[in-house]
């Protein structure tokens, strides 16, 4: 009989024999693991993430106690409301009801449970660990140790704290406005909430490649031409300034392609000038295309959003391969003069190809998932687009697996994720519009914020402390950050009602009142005449108090909760986190009195390392943090 050790894994054994060796193996080869979890215990450090450390302890914990049971993984939660401990391990239960008929030496889940205990290494994060009920683990940190994590964070950086996801590049594909139509309150949350997605997963080390799929191609562009020449017949003349508002021009040139039968037989036309390559056509398209992404970076620049724009125009060189490629896997039918896919559980078709041979969105769609697959190697790609579109999502994400671009199992790299949101809603409960029943223009509604902003600041008297740039900063850094806040701190599939008086009010879950908190932070360790960067070479923190505890750890939560945002896509995780952040500072500030006090060195580093938590939630939410109100 030969025994083959690989990874501590084994073939099968045919006797009593070969089932003793292979015991004494699993114990030989887990018992030398946790000597050297042990041995690394001794120069523990914080890698970023409490909860995937716990769980490194707990596997061995496990394959200890259970070797017979390799699969089974960890299942470690932070506590709910603290009062048993900091983490859970709650592997007890669902064990015992998988080794419960095997013979097994345990009498129940608590006794799976205590030996999960005596088996768990040695960890100076540890501090203790009892069972409750069932088979609960309680797991308690250990103070100094987490003092000492956060000392090690203020002198190396917050960075050391990101969590490490498994992909390694992503497309997050969002904002996506039409060409020649303005920017408005729709395009608010696709844009806010993609920029964020884009932040937390470039914080966790992975690189994305930020897409602006922009609606540039299209018939809607024959009409937009043919009236951009009756206008300005010398096209190389035309400004922004000549063509003025953009959507009024768009629905001037709709509004003559409906009524006028010669105009709209011209437009079409010019549909397939442009498509053919027309340098006239082309020049016009161009212009046309100018204007609007001028328009575009108005409001990006607002926003502080970056993004490459790769529109659909991009892709369309492109179509007819992939349409090609479809149709030699059998996946493409003729129906009533159009080519689909035919999809098991929908009731329509996925159209590819019109019945007058032209592309449509599924088409674009899937030449784009097609490039970013081959041509971008992306992993993970993500679309944030309104929750109405969810269906042709599903359909062209199943046309994609049904081709054999993407694994059935949607947990699988590559992947592909449809972040879908509500709408934003008007204080009527209505779709939010203005008097005239026309969209919000985003320009405009963030002028606004910033102007609300700044009259808030004046009637508090900062006009006359402050210099006219760092009113006008702070105005803006307030006024912005309060409308990124307000839509992010919802989740996202929910519709939710902008109201500038709610977002601007300084009290409650706000970004006002969490730059506030910032600032009064920053104020404190100002005014303690201490060189903080000093400070942070020198002095020792510790965690004495219970609320300086509470505090410390729920610092030493953020990476694990940026990878629980990550994970299922949702910025309102990091929003909740940040607004718990602020609540326990006031807990400790309200009870820990920091300036003066014999804790003083320790309670400012400990001011310092929340200040610096709480700016980089801003920069991932991309809110411009403010130090001093």
């Amino acid at each position: 009989m030969i025994l083959c050790l690989r990874g501590f894994r084994f073939s099968f054994y045919r006797n009593a024999e070969e089932e003793k060796l292979r015991a004494t193996a699993w114990r030989f080869a887990f018992s030398s693991r946790a000597k050297s979890v042990v041995a690394m215990a001794a120069n523990e450090e914080f890698t970023g993430n409490l909860k995937r450390q716990l769980a490194k302890l707990f596997d061995v914990s496990l394959k200890l106690t259970v070797p017979d049971e390799p699969s089974v993984e960890p299942l470690v939660a932070a506590s709910a409301l603290g009062k048993f401990g900091d983490y859970q391990c709650n592997n007890a239960m669902g064990l015992w009801s998988i080794i419960k008929g095997k013979g097994t030496q345990f009498k129940g889940p608590p006794a799976v449970g205590q030996a999960l205990v005596k088996s768990l290494p040695t960890s100076e994060m540890v501090e203790s660990c009892s069972v409750a009920g069932p088979g609960f683990i309680n797991v308690v940190l250990s103070a100094k140790w987490m003092a000492k994590s956060i000392e090690n964070m203020l002198i190396d950086g917050v960075d050391t704290w990101a969590p490490t996801l498994s992909v390694k590049r992503a497309v997050v594909d969002f904002s996506s406005p039409n060409i020649a139509k303005e920017m408005h309150v729709g395009h608010l949350r696709s844009t806010i909430i993609g920029d964020t997605l884009a932040r937390m997963l470039e914080y966790s080390h992975v690189e994305v490649l930020r897409r602006n799929h922009v609606g540039d191609w299209g018939t809607q562009f024959g009409m937009l031409i043919e009236y951009l020449f009756e206008k300005f017949p010398d096209t190389d003349s035309v400004t922004e300034t000549a063509i003025g508002d953009l959507q009024v021009f768009y629905k001037a040139s709709k509004h003559k392609f409906d009524l006028d039968e010669a105009f709209k037989e011209k437009a079409q036309q010019a549909v397939v000038r442009l498509q053919g390559g027309d340098p006239v056509y082309r020049k016009a398209w161009a212009k046309i295309c100018d204007i609007s992404r001028t328009e575009f970076a108005k409001v990006y620049q607002r926003l502080r959003v970056e993004l490459e724009e790769k529109g659909e125009s991009f892709y369309n060189p492109h179509i007819a391969k992939v349409i090609e490629e479809l149709n030699s896997k059998g996946l493409v039918e003729e129906s009533e003069g159009a080519r689909v896919i035919f999809l098991e559980g929908f009731d329509i078709p996925l159209m590819v190809v019109k019945s007058d041979g032209g592309f449509n969105y599924a088409s674009t769609d899937l030449t784009a998932l097609w490039y970013r697959l081959n041509e971008e190697k992306a992993e993970w790609i993500i679309y944030v687009t309104d929750v109405g579109q969810q269906q042709h999502f599903n359909m062209f994400f199943k046309a994609a697996r049904k081709a054999g671009w993407l694994p059935d199992n949607d947990k699988t790299y590559p992947r592909v994720n449809h972040v879908g949101f509500g709408l934003v809603l008007g204080e009527d409960g209505k779709r939010f519009r203005t008097r005239a029943t026309d969209v919000v223009r985003l320009v405009d509604l963030l002028d606004e914020a910033k102007t609300r902003s700044k009259l808030a600041l004046i009637e508090r008297g900062k006009d006359k402390e402050w210099t006219p740039e760092e009113l006008d900063q702070t105005a803006e850094a307030v006024g912005y950050g309060a409308v990124k806040y307000a839509d992010l701190k919802n989740n996202r599939l929910t519709n939710y009602t902008f109201s500038f008086d709610q977002m601007l009010n300084d009290k409650g879950n706000t970004a006002v009142y969490l730059l506030y908190a910032h600032a009064r932070i920053c104020s404190i360790i100002r005014k303690s005449g201490k060189d903080i960067d000093e400070l942070k070479k020198t002095g020792k923190l510790a965690l004495d108090h219970a609320d300086e505890r509470a505090l410390g750890l729920h610092l030493l939560r953020f990476a694990e909760t940026v990878e629980e945002a990550c994970t299922n896509l949702l910025p309102s995780v990091l929003c909740e986190y940040l607004y718990n952040l602020s609540e326990h500072f006031t807990r400790f500030y309200s009870n820990c009195q920091v300036n003066g006090s014999p804790e003083e060195t320790s309670r400012l580093l400990l001011c310092e390392a929340t200040a610096i938590v709480m700016r980089k939630c801003f920069h991932l939410l991309g809110i411009t943090p403010v130090y001093k109100i």
